[in-house]
């Protein structure tokens, strides 16, 4: 058995797809009418569809789980957010682990929660 894709709900999957395109260059594999495969894996499902195969209310910022990236530098990689994302929610600012990791945690445009770390 193999791990094949991460699915993660959204709004509005236009917007979503520019945001993971802008931070993280992934783009769009395949487009099947509010299903969006990315690079990497990365599912983008329409709020609706979601809604209507659960049966339940979708829980943003739940922080049950988090996107995680690499970033090799994460500083710029931050100014990058902070210019294109000025409203992004942290969890927490830029910070250093006591294993000497520097990581960041923000949430996505329907919060979804993302690490940004430097690799270790």
């Amino acid at each position: 058995m193999k791990l094949k894709n991460i699915l993660i709900v959204v709004k509005d999957i236009e917007k979503s797809k520019q945001f993971y395109h802008d931070l993280f260059g992934l783009d769009m594999v395949l487009d099947n009418n509010g299903n969006m495969i990315l690079t990497e894996g990365l599912v983008l499902q329409d709020k609706k569809i979601w809604r209507t195969f659960l049966g339940k209310d979708i829980i943003p910022k739940s922080n049950s789980c988090e996107l995680y990236f690499e970033e090799q530098n994460i500083e710029a990689f931050i100014e990058k957010l902070e210019k294109m994302y000025p409203d992004v929610q942290y969890v927490n600012q830029l910070m250093t682990h006591s294993w000497g990791q520097k990581v960041i945690r923000f949430y996505d445009l329907d919060g979804n929660l993302i690490e940004v770390g430097a690799p270790m």
